[in-house]
C-alpha cells in the first residue's frame, strides 16, 4: 500500500466514523433491542495469503453453533430483522471503518477471502492478495449483484461452496487483477464514488 493510499484511507475513515458515529448507535441499539446480542459479526478474513485478521461487521443473522463459508440461499432463514435492510444496502459493512483505521483492510481492493478459499485456491490469491484488501472495489461494483443472485439458488451449504468456487472466484479474481494494474489514487476515489452512488440508488 502507497502512503498516499494509506493517507486517503486513514482521511476518509476518521471523516465518516465522526460523520457517521451517530448512525452507528442507533443501528447498534436496535440490533440489541429486535435480534439480542451479539450486536457485532466477526470473522477471520486474509490480508495476505499467510496473514489473517477479525473482519467487524454489523450482526444480520441468528447465530448457530457450526458456521462456515460465504452465505447463499441455504442461510437466507438465519436472516434476522434488521438483517434484511443492512445487508440489502450493505450498511453491515460500515463497521469495517475499524478494520481500515487499523490498517487490515483498505477503502478500495478485492473483497478479503476467507482462510478457506485462499488454501483451495492459491494460484488465484497468490495473485490477487498482492492488493491490500478492500471494502469494495470493481468485483464489488461490477460482480457483486450477479454473485448474489448465483448463491440465492443454493439450497445447501454444498451448492452454495460449489457455485462460489466455480462461478465467483474466477470472475471476481479477473476484476481484481484489472484494478492491481490500473491501481492510483484516482482510480480509488472514482471507485469510491460509484460505490456510494450504488449504495444510495
Amino acid at each position: 500500500m502507497t502512503p498516499a493510499k494509506r493517507l486517503l484511507d486513514l482521511f476518509c475513515a476518521i471523516g465518516l466514523t465522526i460523520v457517521l458515529a451517530p448512525f452507528i448507535i442507533i443501528v447498534a441499539i436496535l440490533i440489541l433491542v429486535l435480534d439480542g446480542r451479539p450486536i457485532f459479526y466477526i470473522s477471520e478474513r486474509m490480508k495476505t495469503q499467510t496473514e489473517g485478521f477479525q473482519l467487524i461487521k454489523f450482526r444480520t443473522m441468528k447465530v448457530v453453533a457450526e458456521d462456515s463459508g460465504v452465505s447463499g440461499g441455504d442461510k437466507s432463514d438465519r436472516i434476522t430483522r434488521t438483517g434484511a435492510f443492512l445487508r440489502g444496502a450493505r450498511l453491515d459493512e460500515v463497521p469495517q471503518l475499524w478494520n481500515v483505521l487499523k490498517g487490515d483492510i483498505s477503502f478500495i481492493g478485492p473483497r478479503p477471502p476467507l482462510r478457506q478459499y485462499v488454501e483451495r485456491f492459491p494460484e488465484i490469491y497468490s495473485k490477487v492478495l498482492k492488493s491490500r484488501p478492500g471494502i469494495s472495489g470493481l468485483a464489488s461494483i461490477y460482480f457483486h449483484s450477479h454473485e448474489e443472485y448465483l448463491l440465492a439458488n443454493a439450497t445447501s451449504r454444498e451448492k452454495t461452496d460449489e457455485i462460489y468456487s466455480r462461478a465467483c472466484i474466477p470472475r471476481k479474481a479477473r476484476l481484481d487483477l484489472i484494478y492491481q494494474r490500473r491501481r492510483n489514487v484516482c482510480m480509488d476515489v472514482s471507485l469510491m464514488l460509484k460505490s456510494v452512488i450504488k449504495r444510495l440508488r
